[in-house]
């Protein structure tokens, strides 16, 4: 039954990542009911706010006399709580299903094991650790928030073959970015983006290049804007700084908020990347993908404040110029996009 039960929870991880873009602060939730080793009816949460995956799968069945005869298939622990919508694990009970295979957990305080709970004591035999890798590591950014209290940090950066991620900079020096891979890799880019809650950049890196931090390259939501940066290095002619899109900026002084556009004063001689990191937690901002320079790309590193870095590395070389972070990580994958390569490091932060 095992190899059975794999299938069916490897297809509620499918049905769960159609969610990725649209259900944050939530997990990613796929759903499968089976009836004699046939699916009878799935989905998954496809909106914060809306029903959740159970749900929509129960809904699905068109003959919900079947139900009771058959197993429920989910890759997270059915909620047990009231918010925005009913508790699963009560629907569940109703509809009088016998058995119910669970992924993995939930460690959300206000489920964490209650879910479970609850449907063992009406009766229902309750089967957890199907595919449990899978299924931590397909809501890494929502277990780490949970359990940290920090949102899940993505460290993103492109280098060349000989392992610079700029050239050496004159004061002189037009702005504008240094492209070291591939233009074409701004689609998978701006892809990520769209994925994650917000983006963040330090002053050198807003004042170099000049960057956006949209997704005008994929359909997708923007990101939170976050600049990271002491107040004598603003400047108001940034991309950043234009009040077109939310964002936060962390500076050493009290500065007047503008419409969309948020000023934070935090203590830079002291723990200045914690105290933001406290902050974009209490906002509930889930996950972030810092794009910074080597500087602040590398206190993260050394902090061991990240949870995953993806780093490009371009068909060039540079000779000489600024180099890369150092990053030691034996989790990793590779994959080729047309002559640049994408190197996937990972800390395991939710293990």
């Amino acid at each position: 039954m095992i190899g059975t039960d794999n299938n069916y929870m490897q297809r509620c991880l499918d049905l769960a990542l159609k969610g990725k873009s649209n259900v944050k602060p939530n997990p990613m939730v796929g759903c499968v009911i089976v009836y004699q080793d046939k699916i009878i009816g799935e989905s998954y949460h496809k909106e914060y706010g809306k029903a959740h995956a159970e749900v929509n799968a129960i809904n699905s069945v068109k003959d919900t006399d079947l139900l009771s005869e058959s197993i429920l298939y989910v890759n997270l622990e059915p909620c047990a709580h009231h918010g925005k919508t009913p508790p699963c694990s009560d629907l569940i009970i109703r509809m009088n299903i016998q058995r119910v295979v669970i992924g993995c957990q939930d460690s959300f305080a206000k489920v964490a094991g209650k879910g479970i709970d609850k449907m063992r004591k009406a009766g229902i035999q309750v089967d957890v650790g199907i595919l449990e890798q899978e299924s931590l590591e397909l809501n890494s950014a929502f277990f780490t928030f949970h359990s940290k209290k920090r949102p899940y940090i993505i460290l993103k950066w492109a280098q060349t073959l000989d392992g610079f991620i700029d050239v050496k900079r004159k004061p002189d020096d037009p702005i504008g970015i240094n492209w070291i891979t591939n233009t074409n890799l701004k689609l998978p880019v701006h892809k990520w983006r769209s994925e994650e809650s917000a983006i963040l950049v330090g002053a050198g890196t807003a004042i170099n290049d000049n960057p956006k931090l949209d997704t005008r390259e994929w359909h997708g939501k923007n990101p939170i804007r976050v600049l990271f940066s002491e107040s004598d290095k603003l400047k108001q002619s940034l991309n950043i700084l234009d009040d077109s899109t939310p964002t936060l900026v962390f500076t050493d002084r009290d500065i007047e908020s503008k419409t969309n556009t948020e000023f934070i004063k935090i203590n830079f001689e002291e723990s200045p990347i914690n105290d933001m990191l406290s902050i974009l937690y209490e906002k509930e901002l889930q996950s972030i993908i810092v794009e910074g320079g080597q500087k602040m790309l590398q206190s993260f590193i050394d902090l061991n404040l990240w949870d995953e870095a993806r780093v490009l590395i371009g068909d060039k070389t540079f000779g000489e110029g600024l180099a890369a972070p150092k990053l030691n990580s034996k989790h990793k994958n590779n994959c080729r996009y047309s002559n640049d390569t994408i190197i996937h490091y990972f800390n395991k932060s939710w293990e």
